[in-house]
């Protein structure tokens, strides 16, 4: 059996007219615990591992994989794609050369303090108990979850031309929620969103008296949110917490900025962009408080790595600064083809799938003022927390999204809940209207497993960071 360690010599072995090779192996071995009223709901775990052959021949890339690591099945694996590749160069869009790979060499791994065996699984079903326990703050509460996942990924990539990278992942996902009912109302509370605390690193995310006293607030919550006034429908200042900037970003942003999108690769499946490959460098975002970095360097956060799929080293670059649109989420692939600058996001979410433009950890930069500076300047408005649904268009233009939880603002203080919190928008005008932007200390740091994209598709883990963002003149409304 062909290991990784052996793939040089592999390498060496092939003896076909190839402009250019590559050897993406992955293995991921992926543990899941959940819990619901206090009982074990899910306990799995589950590893698959398998290479991704890439070939470069007359200017046309094709790719195959396999799981079967013998020498032979990846030679045959190679003179698939070598096949592929000859044929299809008759019909090809675009004439590629190895430029449109990265000469990567290096070593990347997740920080962890905390490795996932110091917990055993009884231990850790112990835990999710206690969560649910803590959930249930009163009868009120009618349902209680607990879940965690951890994700253990080791991937090597090889080239001809010399490129020789791994990359070690280690991720926690983790969530909660409390199901309040009463008086005919039903109201839900997560711990900021669905699976929104997702990190790198170890089970020093699982400290247990952090996860106790969250899980009361959570519960707490949900019960408030039974006699809670109904949003008002209204146009006024609306401000969001950094777990609602993690969606606004993620919908409003990241998407419509992959390059791959824009050129029209998904407009089958997962929709355009309004964005058009003039507007980068020329056009304005934003208000001049807007400030988004493409950053995989981030200690801790979802998506952050040393290298892409394509071998190119990763590193912190502003895709708009002070409003005005400089780049898009693009790999060299796509910077070759739309002439257009990019970042290091060609990912991959498995052994048996190609790297596409993807988002990585996207940010928004902080600003100066601290949260109760922000408030205190709102005479009237809503403050929202913590996405509940979500809905764009095709070419990411008009949005409305729904929020958990909300407060009203008057006369610069947080006063009265407020329950079933939604707001809408066009991406254009929304970015313009931001009128604030919190300092350091009100930024945080959240994720998803979840952003699907490619044909087949590719559910892959992103990053998002923000402070908590003002924006004037919003659309708010009720109902669940």
């Amino acid at each position: 059996m062909t290991t990784p360690k052996n793939f040089t010599a592999l390498l060496n072995q092939v003896n076909l007219p190839l402009d250019w090779l590559g050897l993406r192996y992955v293995e991921e071995i992926v543990t899941t615990r959940s819990a619901r009223d206090g009982y074990p709901e899910v306990n799995q775990r589950s590893r698959q591992r398998g290479v991704m052959v890439e070939v470069l021949v007359d200017g046309q890339f094709a790719y195959t994989a396999t799981p079967n690591l013998q020498p032979s099945a990846i030679h045959r694996a190679i003179q698939q794609a070598y096949q592929q590749a000859k044929t299809a160069a008759h019909w090809r869009v675009f004439n590629f050369t190895p430029a449109a790979r990265g000469k990567g060499k290096g070593h990347y791994r997740s920080p962890q303090q905390q490795p996932f065996d110091q917990l055993s699984a009884a231990e850790l079903n112990h835990l999710l108990k206690d969560i649910c326990h803590c959930l249930k703050v009163s009868d009120d509460i009618v349902q209680t979850r607990a879940f965690v996942q951890t994700v253990e990924t080791t991937t090597q990539w090889l080239t001809s031309d010399g490129s020789q990278i791994e990359q070690q992942f280690y991720q926690v996902l983790t969530d909660m929620s409390a199901t309040a009912q009463g008086a005919g109302v039903v109201q839900q509370r997560t711990d900021h969103g669905w699976l929104a605390r997702c990190y790198q690193g170890g089970l020093e995310w699982l400290t247990a008296d952090q996860l106790s006293d969250r899980a009361r607030h959570i519960g707490e919550q949900a019960v408030e949110l039974l006699s809670a006034q109904e949003c008002p429908e209204t146009t006024t200042t609306l401000v969001l917490a950094p777990d609602q900037m993690m969606l606004q970003i993620h919908e409003s942003i990241g998407h419509p900025l992959e390059l791959d999108r824009i050129l029209g690769d998904e407009r089958n499946y997962a929709g355009s962009s309004f964005i058009r490959l003039e507007d980068f460098g020329q056009r304005q975002y934003g208000s001049p408080l807007l400030n988004v970095t493409f950053d995989p360097t981030v200690a801790g956060e979802l998506a952050s790595y040393a290298f892409d799929d394509l071998g190119v080293a990763a590193e912190r670059i502003y895709l708009i600064k002070e409003g005005r649109l400089l780049r898009g989420l693009g790999s060299l692939e796509s910077q070759q083809r739309a002439g257009v600058l990019g970042v290091a996001n060609a990912r991959a979410c498995s052994w048996n799938r190609p790297p596409i433009d993807r988002m990585a950890n996207l940010n928004i930069e902080p600003g100066t003022q601290s949260f109760a500076e922000i408030i205190g300047n709102i005479e009237s408005g809503v403050y929202m927390e913590s996405n509940r649904s979500w809905s764009i268009d095709d070419y990411r233009l008009k949005f409305q999204f729904g929020c958990e939880y909300a407060k009203r603002i008057e006369n610069g203080r947080l006063t009265r809940t407020l329950r079933n919190p939604n707001y809408r928008g066009t991406t254009p005008e929304f970015w313009h209207s931001l009128i604030a932007v919190g300092d350091a200390s009100t930024f945080g740091i959240f994720g998803t497993p979840f952003c699907g994209k490619g044909e087949p598709n590719q559910a892959i883990r992103v990053g998002h960071a923000s402070p908590v963002c003002a924006f004037a003149n919003i659309q708010v409304f009720g109902g669940g």
